[in-house]
C-alpha cells in the first residue's frame, strides 16, 4: 500500500483501495497467528527479522497497530530487541 500511499506518481484510488485491503488483511493473517504464537514461527527467526521494517512502516500503510493488538505485542516485544534497535538505526 505505501507505494500508492507515497511514492506513485499519481493518486490510484482503485489500486490504493486494492492493496488498502489486502494489507489489512495481511495484519489480520499475522494478529491471528500472534493470538496463538508468540513470534510469526514459533520462535524468533527470519519470518519476524523479514516482516518488522515493513509492520515498522505501518503509518504508511494507514495502519492503526492499536487494531491488531497481537501484531502489537510482537512489534513491541521486536523493537526492544538491541540487534533490531541497532538495525533500525543505520542510516538509509
Amino acid at each position: 500500500t505505501h507505494h500508492f500511499l507515497r511514492y506513485a506518481p499519481e493518486q490510484v484510488d482503485y489500486a490504493i483501495g486494492r492493496y488498502s485491503k489486502e494489507t489489512a488483511r495481511l495484519y489480520g493473517v499475522m494478529d491471528a497467528r500472534l493470538a496463538k504464537h508468540e513470534y510469526l514461527a514459533d520462535e524468533y527467526s527470519i519470518a519476524d527479522i523479514a516482516t518488522f521494517p515493513w509492520v515498522a512502516r505501518h503509518e504508511w500503510h494507514d495502519i492503526a497497530l492499536a487494531t491488531y493488538p497481537n501484531v502489537l505485542r510482537w512489534f513491541k516485544a521486536i523493537a526492544n530487541r538491541p540487534a533490531v534497535q541497532r538495525g533500525m538505526a543505520v542510516p538509509n
